[in-house]
């Protein structure tokens, strides 16, 4: 007997149990009318999404929880359902997936190897539990496991030894550069010592930093990948299992990385705007790089009818950056606003004047004018409703080369994971769909415009020299010895180290930004805002 398995790949919102629950019923009754599936397969936590974090220390919400597991058992029939959960039994949380055949609860699977690292914290929340689970269904005994449990052998070599046909592995991994390729590689390699078909199931949907991507797979006991669903789209599809082996199908080409990271990019606005309830985005439009890429990717998110950019220019604003911001807001098809500055930061400066006093000019003039810039944003954003986007880039969180309450105000910040360098190629292959960054944005040199002349040379090493250090440092944790031995400058290293150091206070004060990198600021990278660590950094 062929079996048919559907793969349901959707998009649930962390905490919203009702709307879960229905969006479950509804994909199992499709993948049953629609597909003749005999069993639908959902993500990891699918009916309280993923993460849902300390939501998972109230009994409310797993009661209710369990509720909704219990409505789906009595509403869906005709088809075998297996859904992720979170299990309070004898005490205890697990992180569960559940069988549901025939109006019953027939089998449940608790999650063994619970992953504390990155953006993990599944440690604090749930116990570990040490049993298989296995099912028959259509002649083929089917075995479960859950996301990290597939990421080692031991769990698929005792279902093999248990004689399973097939492994279920119910998923919710985040995007980062080349993860898809991993996961891949990961459960190829498991199929392959272990001659085991393996279906692949991922959340797919943006959660706050988080991105997840989809891109569920099938792959057979030689290690052929047989079927893929498209990355960053929500998809229902089924595989058919003949005599325990999937039968090819239809499968979607893995995207390259510039195109996987833009989509990444405008899932996560796209998703934090819908499942928060704004009305729309906004930013302010400088003519520089960063904001003109920021820009793109929220009108590719949001549509240009729901975008709004505001030009803000300075007595040290370059006409060219007012007409290329004009002249991408045009491109886009968004409102754009024209509000000079100066008024405030004249009024501010006299309002400090004696105060002042004796005292010469430094960044805290030009920081004046960054959070008058701030004030009118979030004066916009308060009246309209609509979510304010800040445009700064890993790179200038890095080193703090941003104003607290000035380019740092807002409530999401699309690039903050995106190194400077990767900005630039990330906007030429956003003009390489459609040419909406002036050409002029992405071969000037980038200036923050806070005084006469100024560029980012003037405060920082070339971007070219600082990724490459950044990286070393903040995703590989190496020391400054280490990134010197790789050819940079003792000066280079130990200023730019130094810099990533002291700014922890700011970083922890950013809005939330999308994960595209191994290793974000915030959930991944957690390093003390006081500290008397220095390392090797200023050894001579």
């Amino acid at each position: 007997m062929s079996l048919k398995i559907a793969l349901a790949q959707i998009n649930p919102t962390v905490g919203n149990i009702t709307y879960n629950r229905d969006k479950i019923i509804q994909s199992a009754e499709y993948a049953r009318d629609q597909l003749g599936a005999d069993l639908v397969v959902f993500p990891e936590l699918t009916i309280t999404a993923y993460p849902p974090e300390d939501l998972l220390f109230r009994a409310d919400f797993i009661n209710e929880a369990q509720a909704a597991v219990n409505e789906i058992r009595k509403r869906v029939s005709g088809i075998a359902v297996v859904v992720g959960f979170p299990e309070l039994l004898d005490g205890r949380l697990y992180n569960s997936a559940i069988l549901i055949r025939n109006g019953e609860k027939s089998k449940t699977y608790r999650k063994k190897q619970l992953p504390n690292y990155g953006v993990f914290d599944e440690q604090r929340y749930f116990s570990a539990y040490d049993e298989l689970c296995l099912f028959e269904i259509k002649g083929q005994r089917v075995g479960l496991t859950i996301c990290e449990d597939i990421w080692q052998s031991e769990r698929i070599a005792e279902y093999k030894q248990a004689d399973a046909d097939v492994v279920l592995t119910l998923n919710a991994s985040p995007y980062h550069k080349g993860k898809i390729k991993q996961r891949e590689q990961v459960v190829v390699s498991q199929a392959v010592e272990h001659a085991l078909p393996i279906v692949y199931v991922n959340q797919f949907g943006g959660q706050d930093e988080l991105v997840f991507d989809g891109a569920s797979f099938v792959v057979n006991g030689e290690g052929d990948v047989v079927y893929r669903a498209a990355e960053f789209e929500e998809h229902i599809d089924v595989v058919e299992f003949e005599q325990g082996q999937p039968q090819k199908s239809l499968s979607t080409p893995l995207l390259d990385e510039l195109s996987s990271s833009y989509q990444a990019l405008v899932l996560g606005v796209k998703d934090y705007v819908r499942k928060n309830g704004f009305k729309g985005a906004l930013l302010g439009l400088s003519g520089g790089i960063d904001s003109a890429l920021v820009a793109a990717v929220a009108v590719d998110a949001l549509g240009s009818e729901n975008v709004e950019v505001v030009l803000m220019p300075s007595r040290y604003t370059q006409d060219m950056s007012n007409e290329d911001a004009v002249l991408e807001a045009e491109a886009l098809g968004v409102r754009h606003h024209i509000i000079a500055i100066e008024p405030a930061v004249l009024a501010f400066n006299e309002m400090l004047q004696a105060l002042f006093a004796g005292s010469a000019k430094d960044t805290t003039e030009e920081n004046i004018q960054a959070r008058s810039r701030g004030v009118l944003l979030m004066a916009l954003s308060n009246k309209q409703g609509k979510l304010l986007l800040t445009t700064g880039n890993k790179s200038e969180m890095s080193v703090g080369y941003a104003t607290l309450y000035g380019d740092m105000a807002g409530g999401f910040a699309p690039i903050k994971d995106v190194p400077k360098l990767w900005v630039y190629q990330l906007a030429r292959y956003r003009n390489s769909i459609s040419p909406v960054i002036p050409e002029r944005v992405i071969t000037r040199p980038p200036s923050a415009e806070l005084a006469p002349d100024q560029i980012d040379e003037d405060s920082l090493p070339p971007y070219e020299i600082l990724d490459p250090i950044l990286e070393k440092y903040i995703e590989l944790d190496q020391s400054a010895e280490q990134i010197i031995a790789a050819g940079f400058s003792r000066e280079a290293v130990d200023r730019a180290i130094s810099l990533v150091d002291r700014n922890e206070y700011k970083r922890r004060q950013a809005p939330p930004g999308v994960r595209i990198t191994p290793r974000a600021f915030g959930r991944d990278r957690r390093y003390p805002i006081t500290s008397g660590y220095r390392g090797n950094r200023y050894s001579k």
